[in-house]
């Protein structure tokens, strides 16, 4: 347990090294955006999915505004690649950008960033279950949760909030009965949970 804490430590500090370099939160906020940290990152549960998760709030949302601030990450030479998403015409009126950004010091990192209309069915409700995770989060379930996490193969993709609801929820302490779990509760879309 205690490398997979290290591990988590490491990757937490490096994960904040990149939002540094990238000036991330500073550009969102001149194009006149609010932009919060979700996700493990958030929630002290990041080990080794070498991602960060921001939710971005603009009214109006525009994809001509949008991309202003990501002319501006674009500018960083270490951000490689950009992806764009336009998910504006469905329930969860946002834009979904996905920046690559890699430097010798700190290597790869995934910054998920979801631009979303404030005042539209998911403004903050990220935020919420991020802290009412937070909240009820003991040592015992993080280190459960950091376990999982790092027990799960690199092949494998899960959403966060499989490992929170299955360890916080329903008890759920080893990898094999973390695959079990997931078996008995697919994910088919955003998962509305929190604790």
């Amino acid at each position: 347990m205690k490398h997979i804490l290290e591990l988590a430590e490491k990757n937490q500090r490096e994960a904040w090294e990149v939002i540094r370099k990238t000036d991330v939160m500073n550009i969102w906020k001149s194009v006149g955006a609010e932009i919060n940290l979700v996700g493990s990152l958030n929630m002290g549960l990041l080990v080794k999915n070498r991602d960060v998760d921001f939710h971005i709030y603009s009214s109006p949302l525009t994809p001509a505004g949008s991309f202003m601030a990501m002319a501006k990450l674009a500018e960083n030479p270490f951000v490689k690649r950009i992806t764009y998403n336009n998910l504006l015409d469905t329930e969860e009126a946002c834009i979904e950008w996905h920046a690559w950004y890699e430097d010798p010091e700190n290597g790869a990192w995934k910054m998920d960033m979801i631009h979303i209309l404030k005042h539209s069915r998911y403004d903050g409700y990220f935020e919420k279950m991020a802290e009412r995770i937070k909240a009820v989060l003991t040592e015992e379930t993080r280190k459960a949760i950091l376990r999982l996490k790092y027990e799960t193969p690199d092949t494998e993709y899960c959403m966060g909030v499989e490992y929170y609801q299955a360890v916080l929820r329903d008890g759920v302490r080893t990898y094999a009965e973390f695959e079990n779990w997931r078996r008995q509760h697919p994910v088919t879309g955003i998962v509305e949970w929190m604790p």
